[in-house]
């Protein structure tokens, strides 16, 4: 499945003039380049929207570029050998994606919008141009590994252990928004994430709705109690 919209940038330091006036600059990869550094880069990035379930690219698929979100939520899937997948990571703005792709590997998850996304994909040779010859991306190329590093750990400690309701409840504390809103996706994503069955995370995201942990704004939006959250997150047992 490929985008829903795709603009191709015609030059490279037009690209990179757009990363220098980039909305998430303080956050992205290419956070701490100058102007000379942008003209080192010499091939286009692409500017790109995935629908939601779309498909930024697949496991085992050669990786010949990375991807740095600018807004939306991707899912990292693993499929395990009877068919059934397991999510093993979400990332948001600001996140790069795809970074295997540096080693000359193939991908090792794939990559799923779970809402509507907008990404910038960097051809690698670009990256590994940059990595060269200025120390700037280096150092951030090593912030993103360590920063890949200890969301995978986070994920393990706090959202494979426990109860289901405190797996639940720590991950809507890392999708709340600023507002105390968030946005759920099917329950099936729900489960899968929880490393629990469909029918327990139903179970669960109705359990929070009737204790006002949880209430419905919209088709799918609901704003959080936080201190509740934070409460059945922090409970013991």
């Amino acid at each position: 499945m490929e985008s829903m919209k795709r603009t191709q940038i015609d030059a490279a330091w037009q690209g990179t003039a757009n990363c220098s006036d980039c909305g998430i600059r303080d956050l992205v990869l290419f956070a701490d380049l100058t102007e000379p550094d942008f003209n080192l880069i010499h091939l286009p990035i692409d500017e790109i929207a995935f629908e939601s379930g779309a498909t930024l690219y697949s496991a085992g698929n050669d990786g010949t570029t990375l991807y740095t979100i600018r807004s939306g939520l991707v899912k990292l899937v693993q499929y395990l050998p009877d068919g059934t997948q397991r999510i093993v990571r979400l990332l948001k703005n600001g996140s790069t994606v795809g970074l295997e792709a540096l080693l000359g590997q193939a991908y090792e998850h794939t990559a799923i919008a779970l809402y509507p996304t907008q990404v910038c994909r960097v051809p690698r040779q670009v990256v590994e141009r940059l990595n060269r010859e200025t120390p700037r991306l280096h150092i951030q190329l090593m912030q993103r590994w360590h920063a890949a590093l200890r969301q995978a750990d986070d994920w393990l400690t706090e959202l494979s252990t426990g109860k289901a309701p405190q797996r639940l409840a720590r991950l809507l504390l890392q999708l709340a928004e600023n507002d105390g809103c968030v946005s759920l996706f099917s329950r099936e994503d729900v489960g899968s994430m929880l490393g629990i069955t469909t029918e327990h995370a139903s179970r669960t995201v109705a359990e929070f709705k009737r204790n006002g942990v949880l209430t419905e704004i919209g088709q799918n939006r609901y704003r959080c109690d936080m201190a509740q959250l934070e409460s059945i997150a922090a409970a013991e047992g």
